[in-house]
């Protein structure tokens, strides 16, 4: 069962932490970062079905919830929230048992969670440090998804102002003018997915690729959501890049 645990005062900081059988050999530890948009009409419900597969293959899977727009979130709140979210991870050894939390540290994320991971790979002196990315369809260009008005403007909704109102806001809060990310990512997306649209991808992979970071785009099976849905062929080419994510940040 998920261990439940605190980051912050507001009752949306928190996280559940689930942990592989006794005895199962540690994969390492994945962050779900869920999607919806960054609004918060969607919770960490979404990850749930995610981190109890995940922790049957041996991984500590965590969770995160964050403040999003409309319940306190966005900038810069979701931002702090993420960040010190997976810090937290600093604190669990002993937590539920656990001694240490294993390594390597996954981010895993979903559609705006995609976002929030990439994101999350150039934080400022992190306490934990990701040591590699796996982004589900990820908002990885917000520009572009800005000009393409995805999800009836929810970049603008969520940052709280347009790019010409607020140029450094965006800067920083974009994976594609943060590149290279320190650390791999690696990019799915769905070839039957219509809610976000590939070219978000395509455009973050080849800013990274430009500026001499490591990025690849695969084009997985299914549509937006059968990649968070255990027991789909999408879910299964996931599961292969969060091992191909391991294996390169191991080696």
């Amino acid at each position: 069962m998920p261990q439940r645990f605190s980051y912050g005062s507001h009752p949306e900081q928190f996280g559940e932490l689930t942990l592989p059988p006794p005895g199962t050999p540690p994969r390492g530890t994945a962050v779900i970062i869920h999607g919806g948009y960054w609004r918060s009409l969607y919770s960490l419900e979404l990850g749930r079905p995610l981190a109890a597969d995940l922790s049957g293959r041996g991984w500590a899977a965590l969770n995160l919830e964050y403040r999003r727009a409309g319940n306190g979130g966005g900038w810069p709140e979701t931002f702090e929230d993420i960040s010190a979210g997976i810090d937290a991870l600093a604190e669990l050894a002993g937590f539920a048992g656990t001694e240490g939390i294993p390594g390597p540290v996954i981010a895993l994320g979903h559609s705006a969670g995609g976002h929030l991971a990439v994101w999350a790979a150039n934080r400022d002196a992190p306490r934990v440090p990701l040591d590699a990315v796996v982004s589900q369809s990820g908002v990885l260009d917000l520009l572009l998804a800005h000009e393409l008005r995805l999800s009836d403007g929810a970049v603008e909704n969520f940052l709280g102002a347009a790019p010409n109102a607020e140029p450094e806001r965006y800067r920083a809060a974009d994976p594609v003018q943060r590149v290279p990310a320190p650390v791999p990512v690696f990019v799915l997306h769905g070839r039957d997915d219509t809610t976000v649209p590939a070219d978000v991808s395509e455009s973050y992979v080849r800013a990274a690729k430009a500026a001499g970071g490591t990025a690849e785009l695969r084009r997985i099976s299914g549509d937006h959501f059968e990649m968070i849905t255990p027991g789909t062929q999408a879910w299964d080419e996931v599961i292969q890049a969060l091992e191909d994510a391991a294996k390169t940040a191991s080696g």
